[in-house]
């Protein structure tokens, strides 16, 4: 298949529909930063189904939908065709109908994407499969984008592996196998639940039969539980209407007694009114007169008040009277005071004055001097920072020469032992040359030696492999059959083990005649029809209990009518049953009628199936009472059969198992011999390898051994040179540093100044601090001064306004001792006010108590009269609610026969009489409720003690066993299916496996070819690593540019890396050429020399495959070896556009 066309619609910068012609040869993608190359490569990654929105740099897949600009607006979806031409018919089946092939993958908003192949819309999974059958694929190599060589150069080596993959086109196959083994684990997990389920379903059917006990038991406790009960409802209702009865007789005499104590309450109540009436005149009387108390002890309470001010008053003004004395006396001694105050600080004021005479006179001169040792200070720094600048510009000098000399001595001792150490290096690397020569000719020995060892260990490899896979698929159709017989066997154990149970739990304690029995295979029902339950009975005694006895024979024997055959030609029974089974003849179903009139007393006849006809007339059929004993005697006879297969199926799986063993070991050893094959071929491949670098070594250590001797011949003579102007060097600064003046001298004069500026700093701070001094000294005297000036005034005010007070405080005293006077008058005439109080209150308090006396009798009265009027009442409550009582019980015991006689209707549907009539039996000899609920409680417990039963046990018998046959056969097809899929596994790891080792080798040698071509020289080649299965292995890349060591890729340098793994792309299209090859600005880490030879390798491979080549690019020399250009412009922002150029016309028009 080859790609032709590529159109854009709506896809990224791309609004307008562009189309992209892909043809032969050379195919060049120009155009400025921004524009939207990158673009081409990812549609045509999206288009062959690319799912990952981050390999088209979105964060959604809807990114791809042109989004808009400024001029225009955004699309709502996105289309990318891709035509191919399929002339030559390699498509796959479906799609190989046409000779041009278009695929479009459709994007819409909110949608998603949708795929179309030749006009039909197909599966991604369809148009993914296409592609990587073709060697191609939105994740091929071939399709290099940005920076994806140097993801190449630093991937992993299983990652690499895939180039391998691609070139061995196994892409597809790997896809394959994973798919069939998810379709392999599925099969097993479904084969693993269907063996659960088969055997829940055997359980199912042993426990079928125990449910149909049950459910017989379960019917009989059913019937006595519902007569039972039925005894019990009518015996509640009978109970009920009694006391019914009982209840109405009660109510009564209960009207009666009420009746009577509410004529008691009527007469108290007018007892009552009486006394009450006579209350309120009474307590109007004793309201006044209390009234009137109070009024008067609220008037001596105020009289009491009124006291107790007056003598606070007194008091109060007493106080103030002395507060004032007081007072008084203290502003006196505050006068005196004053005086004495104002003439110290008059003193204090003069001794200030006086201390303050010449003082700015003696600052000024301190002042002075303080700036006379400052000027003499100044100039002594001056003079010492100007030597001192000298003696450290001198030192400079010093430290400089003394540097150059030791310098320059250090330089002439190296130099001369360089030149030592290279005049005996010269020696050693004439000794290394010659040794190098030797080594050599034995390495060429040794890589001869390695090559033949490989290529045995090669063909013992590919013994190995195959006696390997041999086995392994014998070993895989042993395992199967293994698996298979030992699931018939635990098929058959398990159901005859259920079986076995089943016959086991049905066997009688005391024996039965049944077990005594042999009976041939399909004979049972007849045999069963013929003695029934009859087979349940045990073989007894003459005197014994119930079961048979053994009888001499017949006196006359009874033949059975002609043509019918004795039952006893099909079973083997005892003694015991002689009589009885000599008169049981076989006959076909339809001839059962006409014989029964044949037959004699005793005699019966039974068909194979199970059908019945009597002597007496009677005859039952097979379908209408199928027999437990038939049933017994099949399961007996089946028994014996699974005990038969059992027994030959586990000889079957000892047999398998013993194959599979053995093959096993077999597998195990031959692995082990393949394991070891492997080591020994790494080992050789190793000892080639090893036996290539020695020889690489050796042959690089002679050249460099070469190359040192004459590098070392130059040093030693540049050593030499060196070691000569070294000295001359050494002289120059010698004479330099004896030219210089003393330095210790000049140090020594810089002490002394210093010094002396040390001094004349002293003398500047001691005079300083002096000025300062009397400075401080005047200042406080001016503050001292002032504040005693102050004070002096403050006390001369004081001492002026102390009369005015003096005279105020006079005035308040005597005004205080008027009031004292006017308030000490007012307690005697309170004292004649209380006198009088005091007597009405007698009188107000003795007419109070009349009142009171008499309102008690009154109350008491009433009280009497309302206890007497409540004790009627509460008796007439008590006789109301007896009565009430006595209606509630009548209404319960109505409701409770209603409810006795509601209850018989809904569960038995009569009445109570009914009922009665359909239980037969006598109400008075009918046992009592409480006996007849305790006997429903015991069938009930019997009934749930039964716990769920199963009434449709035959019928679910039947489904399960459908079910469980339907599981077998379904097992067996999954058991055949997972047989399929495991060997078409094998097989697809079989096929890749030589795919994949046949393309390592091609595409290694190629790689070597291509690698020798771009780099001039040189050798490389490719190693699996890290797995003995190439499918699991890693690869790894081996490189000796020329010129340089051997080493893995990461050690060479960018463009070396490029190129080298440019070698690598191309040589997987020498060995499977893909369709396309995309290259997103791969030569950008290459000059104009590599550019060239990788513009001429790409020149070689059009030559030599049919693969087409789309080079985006910025170079110029690899646009001018293109054949045809496209330009990509983005003249309106946000929106690109294709030109085209086809360079091969051009030529031809210039020529």
């Amino acid at each position: 298949m080859r790609f032709s066309k590529l159109r854009l619609t709506g896809f990224k910068s791309f609004v307008d529909p562009t189309d992209l012609i892909i043809a032969d040869g050379l195919t060049g993608v120009v155009g400025p930063n921004g524009c939207g190359k990158s673009n081409l490569l990812e549609a045509l990654r999206w288009v062959m189904g690319e799912n990952r929105p981050t390999a088209m740099r979105g964060g959604g897949m809807e990114d791809v939908i042109f989004a808009g600009a400024a001029t225009r607006p955004a699309r709502n979806f996105a289309e990318v065709a891709l035509h191919i031409d399929n002339s030559e018919r390699l498509a796959p089946a479906g799609f190989n109908d046409t000779d041009t092939l278009e695929i479009v993958r459709r994007i819409t908003r909110d949608v998603g994407s949708a795929y179309k192949a030749a006009g039909k819309d197909v599966r991604a999974r369809d148009v993914q499969m296409l592609f990587a059958d073709a060697s191609t694929g939105a994740h091929s190599p071939a399709l290099v984008r940005q920076g994806q060589i140097a993801e190449l150069i630093n991937a992993k080596p299983k990652n690499r592996r895939r180039i391998l993959e691609e070139a061995a086109g196994i892409s597809g196959l790997y896809q394959r196998r994973h798919e069939a083994e998810l379709k392999l684990n599925g099969a097993e997990a479904n084969l693993s639940r269907v063996d659960d389920v088969i055997e829940q379903l055997a359980s199912q059917l042993a426990q079928l039969a125990r449910q149909a006990r049950q459910a017989a038991r379960y019917r009989e406790i059913g019937d006595d539980l519902r007569k039972t009960e039925g005894m019990l409802l009518y015996r509640r209702w009978r109970e009920a209407d009694d006391a019914r009865a009982k209840a109405d007789e009660e109510l009564r005499a209960r009207v009666t007694a009420a009746a009577q104590a509410q004529g008691v309450v009527q007469q108290a109540a007018k007892a009552r009114q009486v006394a009450e009436d006579a209350l309120p005149a009474l307590r109007e009387e004793e309201a006044i007169a209390a009234a009137v108390l109070q009024r008067l002890s609220v008037q001596r309470d105020t009289l009491a008040d009124q006291e107790a001010r007056a003598q606070a008053t007194i008091e109060t003004l007493n106080g103030r009277i002395a507060q004032l004395t007081r007072d008084i006396e203290r502003e006196g001694g505050l006068n005196r005071d004053a005086g004495e105050t104002i003439e110290r600080l008059e003193w204090e004021a003069r001794e200030l004055a006086k201390a303050g005479e010449g003082h700015e006179a003696a600052l000024g001169l301190a002042s002075e001097a303080a700036r006379d040792a400052a000027a003499v200070l100044q100039a002594r720094e001056a003079d010492l920072s100007q030597l001192t600048e000298d003696v450290a510009r001198l030192a400079a000098r010093h430290g400089s020469a003394e540097r150059l000399l030791e310098d320059s001595r250090k330089t002439q001792d190296k130099s001369e032992a360089e030149a030592h150490k290279a005049q005996d290096a010269v020696a050693q690397s004439r000794a290394a040359l010659e040794k190098a020569g030797v080594d050599f000719v034995a390495a060429q020995t040794a890589e001869a030696a390695a090559v033949a060892a490989a290529e045995a260990a090669d063909t013992a490899l590919l013994n190995a492999e195959a006696a390997r896979a041999e086995t392994q698929a014998r070993e895989a159709d042993a395992r199967a059959e293994r698996s298979e017989a030992e699931g018939e066997m635990n098929a058959l154990r398990a159901e005859a083990g259920a079986l076995a149970k089943l016959v086991e739990r049905d066997t009688a304690e005391g024996g039965q005649i049944l077990d005594r029995l042999q009976v041939e295979h399909g004979f049972e029902k007849a045999l069963g029809a013929a003695l029934a339950d009859d087979l349940r009975a045990p073989q007894v005694e003459a005197d014994g209990p119930s079961g048979w006895a053994i009888l001499p024979g017949y006196d006359a024997p009874q033949p059975l009518p002609a043509g019918v055959t004795p039952l006893t030609q099909h079973v083997s029974v005892p003694d015991v049953l002689a009589r009885r089974m000599g008169q049981i003849g076989l006959v076909d179903p339809d001839d059962g009628p006409r014989l029964q009139h044949d037959l004699l007393p005793g005699q019966r006849l039974v068909s194979p199936e199970g059908d019945l006809w009597r002597w007496d007339g009677f005859r039952a059929w097979a379908e209408d009472a199928p027999s437990a004993a038939a049933l017994r005697l099949q399961q007996l006879n089946r028994l014996e059969v699974l005990k038969q297969s059992l027994e030959q199926a586990s000889q079957r799986a000892g047999g398998a198992r013993s194959a599979h063993e053995t093959l096993t070991r077999t597998l195990a050893e031959q692995s082990e011999t393949d394991k070891r094959a492997r080591e020994a071929r790494r080992d050789a491949d190793r000892m080639v390898a090893d036996a290539g670098r020695a020889l690489s070594r050796v042959e690089a250590d002679r050249n460099l051994a070469e190359g040192r001797l004459e590098s070392l011949g130059l040093a030693v003579k540049r050593h030499e040179e060196e070691a000569m102007s070294a000295r001359g060097r050494v002289l120059e600064a010698e004479r330099a540093l004896a030219d210089l003046g003393d330095l210790t001298e000049a140090r020594a004069s810089v002490d002394d100044i210093r010094m002396t500026v040390e001094a004349s700093r002293i003398t500047m701070m001691s005079r300083r601090s002096g000025h300062d001094e009397l400075r401080r000294e005047g200042e406080a005297r001016t503050k001292r001064s002032q504040e005693v000036t102050k004070e002096i005034s403050g006390w001369r005010h004081r001492l002026e306004t102390a009369e005015k007070r003096t005279a105020e405080l006079v005035d308040r005293k005597a005004t205080s001792e008027a009031e004292l006077k006017e308030a000490s008058a007012a307690p005697a005439e309170i004292a004649a006010k209380r006198d009088e109080l005091s007597d009405a209150i007698s009188t107000a308090e003795a007419r109070r108590a009349e009142a009171a006396d008499k309102l008690s009798v009154g109350e008491s009265t009433q009280r009497e009269a309302t206890l007497a009027e409540r004790e009627a009442e509460r008796q007439a409550s008590e006789a109301r609610e007896a009565r009430a009582r006595s209606e509630a019980r009548a209404e319960a015991a109505k409701e409770t026969v209603a409810a006795a006689a509601e209850r018989i209707a809904e569960d038995q549907q009569v009445t109570p009489n009914q009922l009665l009539t359909a239980l037969d039996v006598n109400p008075d000899q009918m046992p009592g409720a409480d006996g007849l609920e305790a006997d429903v409680n015991r069938l009930k417990r019997q009934r749930d003690a039964l716990g769920a039963v199963n009434l449709r046990a035959e019928e679910d018998a039947k489904e399960v066993q459908e079910e469980h046959d339907n599981l077998t056969a379904e097992k067996n097809d999954l058991q055949e299916a997972i047989k399929t899929l495991r060997s078409g596994i094998a097989s697809l790891n079989r096929e890749g496996r030589e795919r994949l080792l046949t393309a390592f080798e091609q595409v290694n040698s190629n790689f070597s070819l291509l690698f020798t071509h771009l780099f001039g020289g040189g050798e490389a080649n490719l190693v699996m690593v890290e797995s003995d299965d190439p499918l699991e292995a890693g690869l790894e890349i081996m490189c000796q540019p020329p010129g340089k060591k051997l080493s893995t890729l990461s050690l060479l340098s960018g463009g070396e890396q490029t190129l080298t793994a440019m070698a690598l792309i191309f040589a997987v299209f020498l060995a499977n050429p893909a369709p396309i090859c995309v290259l997103d600005e791969v030569d950008a880490p290459l000059d104009d020399a590599n550019v060239t030879r990788f513009c001429d390798l790409l020149d070689e491979m059009c030559r030599q495959t049919d693969t087409r080549f789309l080079i985006i690019t910025h170079h110029a020399v690899t646009m001018a070896r293109m054949d045809r250009l496209f330009g990509v412009t983005m003249a309106e922002q946000g929106v690109s556009q294709l030109v085209s150029v086809d360079l091969k016309a051009a030529e031809t028009l210039v020529a």
